[in-house]
């Protein structure tokens, strides 16, 4: 294992991963160089009965958001009527508003069901991130929220939901969230976690606009609807 890679892994991390041994609680979610598959699953493995870093558990699903954390609301429209909205459903459903170029998930395959854990690994400023998340709760097959861990350089929730509107067929993304900062880096570094998380919703945003994108539709990509602060 390389030298950079020892803020996110050692030797004995692997090792106490695999027995099971819960007393390791590493923050340490950076590293200069791209984590492999298998550092990855030893992430995931470690964190398989982790609790989740916040009280406020499903708060994402009904009701205003708690108070104290930064709240983002992000909405566009994709298109216009049932081919759009299976081709977004396809997306949503492989997880391609992740599919970022500098943002990924991992696994690639995870199944969006209550309780799976998934890891989002990220590319920004020269060095790596890994963050870990457990899915909350499945309202329908197109809306979900996951919540992080104690190795997630924040803390809180974020639902994705994809939806029909019935008055005129139209197709929306919808992203809610609501976070702080935990890791001290994303504390001592606030300004660009805020700046990262607009840079994921945007991207994110047009990631689903190409993905469901039909011609035959006539109907034009919506504008992204900038994020509540609190």
């Amino acid at each position: 294992m390389g030298r950079e890679a020892r803020a996110l892994f050692q030797d004995d991390d692997i090792n106490a991963a695999s027995s099971g041994d819960s007393c390791y609680n590493w923050e340490s979610l950076f590293t200069s160089t791209q984590p492999s598959e298998q550092q990855l699953r030893v992430l995931l493995e470690r964190n398989k009965d982790a609790p989740f870093s916040y009280a406020e558990v499903g708060a994402s699903r009904s009701g205003p958001p708690p108070p104290g954390y930064n709240v983002d609301r992000y909405r566009v429209r994709l298109g216009r009527g049932l081919a759009v909205l299976e081709k977004a459903r396809r997306a949503f459903e492989s997880w391609a508003m992740f599919d970022l170029g500098w943002v990924s998930v991992f696994p690639r395959d995870v199944k969006i069901q209550t309780g799976n854990l998934v890891a989002v690994v990220g590319s920004h400023f020269g060095f790596w991130s890994v963050n870990i998340s457990r899915i909350v709760f499945v309202e329908d097959p197109h809306c979900f929220a996951y919540g992080t861990l104690h190795e997630h350089a924040e803390r809180g929730e974020e639902k994705f939901t994809l939806a029909l509107d019935p008055s005129d067929d139209s197709v929306w993304y919808d992203v809610l969230a609501f976070s702080k900062p935990r890791h001290p880096l994303a504390k001592i570094g606030y300004p660009l976690s805020r700046v990262l998380q607009k840079r994921f919703a945007r991207d994110s945003m047009a990631a689903m606009q190409v993905r469901s994108q039909n011609d035959s539709t006539g109907g034009l990509p919506g504008a992204l609807l900038d994020a509540d602060h609190h």
